[in-house]
């Protein structure tokens, strides 16, 4: 929060076709990293680009595996800020209010990335095969992959958060430190069946309760462990650690805003007070307010067999 500029802010999305989502599970860590270098290329290349922005952009990129329904959907949010440094780093570019760059321009440059770095990957033998995934292997069937994805139209959202990026920030906040499916999702464990509430994009966003078996809920939720020690926050541009600092002050004193901003220890700790304020009201006439009586630890020998219940 403490980094966001007084400009437009733009929420984009990068997603790869889900025909690549089973070589993607058994070669995680290179193919998010083809991910995440195809998405850094493609923002800062086409808005270095004279043509669309000219200028030298940051953002922040966050890698999500999942879908709502639990399923492998690897994809990358970014929060870009609606502008950039000119090529000397004398003045701000600003971008044409609510546009960013074609998403046509994008998704066609991410495509030709992703899919060469991942061509070069197998050619340099970095590839695993197994499974169903097995005839991959063979040059001429690895190829009718490469095709089958180049015909296809890559996906990439670029639009104005509706709220302001401290919104869209605040919904990444929650996923940066679990995986795939909060609690509160979780409507009832029950002879062994999981019972969760998910939505469905296909459907307008409707609200919808998916059933699985625990062991099908498991194999979905294990998906998306992220190989060890693999970054799924990165900054790039004048945001990456290198260079933020001094690039940022630049910025702000480009954009007429003072270097450090003030009060933010003051006005997190308001937000911070106040969300635990909201956390502590009844849920059903949202007057009442918990009073913590005590804080019970579980017992030794407590295990996960439990059932929940719904009163």
């Amino acid at each position: 929060m403490e980094e966001l500029l007084p400009v437009e802010y733009f929420h984009v999305v990068f997603t790869i076709p889900d025909l690549l989502n089973p070589l993607t599970l058994i070669n995680k860590e290179v193919v998010y990293k083809i991910l995440f270098r195809a998405v850094k290329e493609t923002l800062v290349q086409s808005s270095a680009n004279p043509k669309n922005l000219g200028a030298r952009i940051g953002f922040l990129a966050i890698l999500h595996t999942w879908g709502q329904n639990l399923m492998d959907h690897p994809h990358i949010h970014c929060v870009v800020p609606g502008g950039g440094l000119s090529a000397d780093g004398s003045r701000w570019v600003f971008c044409p209010k609510g546009f960013f760059v074609s998403v046509k321009i994008l998704s066609k440059l991410f495509r030709g990335k992703f899919l060469d770095y991942l061509k070069n990957a197998y050619r340099v033998h970095r590839l695993r095969f197994f499974g169903n995934s097995r005839d991959l292997e063979k040059p001429k069937e690895f190829q009718k992959l490469l095709d089958q994805a180049y015909s296809k139209p890559w996906v990439v959202y670029a639009k104005p958060p509706f709220a302001g990026p401290k919104q869209v920030l605040r919904y990444l906040g929650n996923y940066t430190h679990r995986v795939a499916i909060s609690n509160h999702r979780i409507l009832d464990v029950q002879d062994g069946v999981v019972h969760f509430r998910y939505k469905d994009y296909r459907d307008g966003n409707t609200r919808k309760t998916m059933s699985l078996s625990a062991s099908e809920f498991m194999r979905r939720f294990l998906l998306h462990v992220i190989p060890k020690r693999f970054v799924r926050i990165r900054c790039y541009g004048f945001l990456s650690n290198r260079n933020k600092k001094e690039l940022l002050a630049c910025c702000r004193e480009l954009l007429g805003e003072p270097a450090e901003m003030e009060d933010t220890v003051e006005e997190e700790s308001d937000v911070g007070e106040a969300g635990i304020a909201e956390l502590m009201l009844c849920p059903k006439c949202g007057q009442g307010h918990m009073i913590v009586v005590m804080i019970l630890e579980p017992e030794p020998g407590f295990h996960s067999s439990f059932k929940l219940d719904s009163s």
